[in-house]
């Protein structure tokens, strides 16, 4: 028999996943590597992206262009009558970029 080997980032993954998934709201997720962040709004019920927005072409540090995408994002949600997500911050601790990116959402006017 096999075994799956899963790694702390994997389970933690599986484990926020799991409190946010199949609700009523679409679900932002976060995608972060170590240059660029990218971020994008997911109905989980139809399995479609409706909106997604990344920091390619944006000056400045790295958290300034994740606070940038988040700003972003809200706006293209709110342009689509989106309101309220469920955060999906992956195997990402909320800190940092991640914690920019989904502070500037709020602030844009989505609600979480």
């Amino acid at each position: 028999m096999k075994r799956i080997v899963r790694t702390k980032n994997d389970a933690r993954a599986a484990r926020v996943r799991a409190k946010v998934r199949g609700g009523d709201r679409p679900r932002l997720t976060v995608f972060r590597s170590n240059m660029h962040i990218w971020a994008q709004i997911v109905d989980d019920a139809k399995g479609t992206t409706i909106a997604a927005a990344g920091d390619q072409g944006l000056k400045g540090t790295k958290t300034e262009r994740a606070t940038a995408v988040g700003v972003a994002l809200a706006a293209l949600a709110l342009d689509k009558k989106i309101k309220a997500v469920v955060f999906d911050r992956g195997s990402y601790r909320f800190h940092g970029r991640v914690k920019a990116l989904a502070e500037a959402a709020r602030k844009g006017g989505l609600a979480f």
